[in-house]
């Protein structure tokens, strides 16, 4: 069986978790794939060869996808000829959306459905995309893939979806691998302004929904609040933050890197006493194993597919109230016995997690959109 991947959605350090994955699980499919089967990566001409480069033939998709045109007609109308071209059976696409056509069995591997719950999330141009690709690719493909119970509930009830044909196929453990060393501690406090005080990390887009204006209104209702460090991209919603810390008066106590380096990622794990993750939908939630792979305590949202990642291994709160979450950072920061054994409970929570098993389940999506006749 041939397999072409669709990469035409992936920009290498602008497609967030979606690039993770695919990063991550590319090569644990080729690893555990049997001999009959074989890859192609179909790719914009902005992605580069990227690491799949060296595992697998790629073949680039001759538009610039930075361009919201360009991406939907590189996707539905050149990729299905050149993967034909190619002679793929199947064409999976691990970015939500997928060619409308084709002569090949087709798996879309949707991660959520944000643009239904949170319009705002995608502006312009994208949110009307998302609302016609998705559907469609949903209708259209012999599988479909969610990354959680939770995302396939969205499809089923959101999309009208039929059940029996959406396979959940959890994620792995994030970025699974850094030769970066952490950068020394007291570097990165003089880096980041930090003093001897608790750090807080929280990684995430400064988007409406992963809800950093909650989390700021929690802090400012603590006693003693640490520095909190939000690392993300920025985003137009950024100022908005900005302001409410500046009206909340912990202005002084935040931190807005747009990007950190591996080190500094690194670095901030070892110091921190927990991770906080408001966010009021998700996915999956691939920063929340990050941190309990590296043993930092969790402290997350109730909402969404956070309590199937979480598991009983983080301290699960109602992201829509600002005292629930204050309460939750107090108990990171005391510590005590009940926290250190959250911080044993993250790391057997992450084990549970691997790229090979995600490999394994979509082994297993593609035999079933190959024989339509199974369940």
């Amino acid at each position: 069986m041939h397999v072409g991947l669709n990469l035409v959605f992936l920009v290498p350090g602008e497609t967030g978790g979606m690039e993770v994955a695919a990063r991550e699980m590319i090569p644990a499919l080729v690893a555990g794939a049997p001999a009959d089967v074989r890859f192609t990566a179909f790719v914009n001409r902005d992605a580069g060869l990227g690491p799949w480069g060296e595992l697998i033939p790629t073949v680039e998709v001759p538009v610039s996808v930075r361009r919201r045109v360009e991406w939907v007609r590189g996707e539905q109308q050149l990729l299905p000829r050149l993967a034909s071209r190619a002679g793929v059976d199947l064409l999976h696409s691990l970015g939500s959306t997928a060619p409308a056509w084709g002569r090949f069995r087709r798996v879309v591997t949707v991660h959520d459905l944000i643009y239904r719950h949170f319009p705002e999330a995608h502006a312009g141009l994208r949110s009307l995309g998302m609302r016609v690709l998705v559907p469609l690719a949903v209708r259209r493909s012999d599988r479909v893939i969610a990354d959680s119970q939770a995302t396939k509930d969205d499809l089923v009830e959101l999309l009208h979806a039929p059940a029996e044909r959406i396979d959940v196929v959890p994620l792995g453990v994030g970025v699974t691998a850094t030769t970066a060393a952490p950068l020394d501690e007291r570097e990165l406090r003089e880096r980041f302004n930090l003093g001897g005080r608790d750090v807080l990390l929280s990684l995430s887009a400064k988007r409406p929904h992963k809800n950093i204006g909650a989390l700021l209104e929690a802090c400012s209702l603590l006693e003693d609040p640490p520095i909190l460090v939000l690392a993300g991209y920025p985003t137009a919603h950024e100022r908005e933050l900005r302001q409410r810390a500046t009206a909340l008066g912990i202005a002084e106590d935040v931190r807005w890197p747009e990007w950190l380096e591996p080190a500094e990622v690194e670095a901030f794990w070892r110091i921190v006493p927990g991770f906080v993750f408001p966010s009021l939908y998700e996915g999956f939630g691939l920063p929340v194993l990050e941190a309990m792979a590296r043993g930092v305590v969790v402290a997350c949202s109730n909402a969404s597919s956070l309590p199937e990642v979480a598991g009983n291994a983080a301290l699960l709160f109602d992201p829509r109230d600002s005292r629930a979450i204050a309460a939750a950072i107090e108990r990171l920061l005391a510590g005590g016995p009940a926290v250190e054994a959250l911080r044993a409970a993250g790391r057997a929570q992450a084990e549970r997690f691997s790229w090979a098993r995600t490999a394994e389940l979509t082994l297993q999506s593609y035999r079933h959109a190959v024989r339509r006749d199974l369940p």
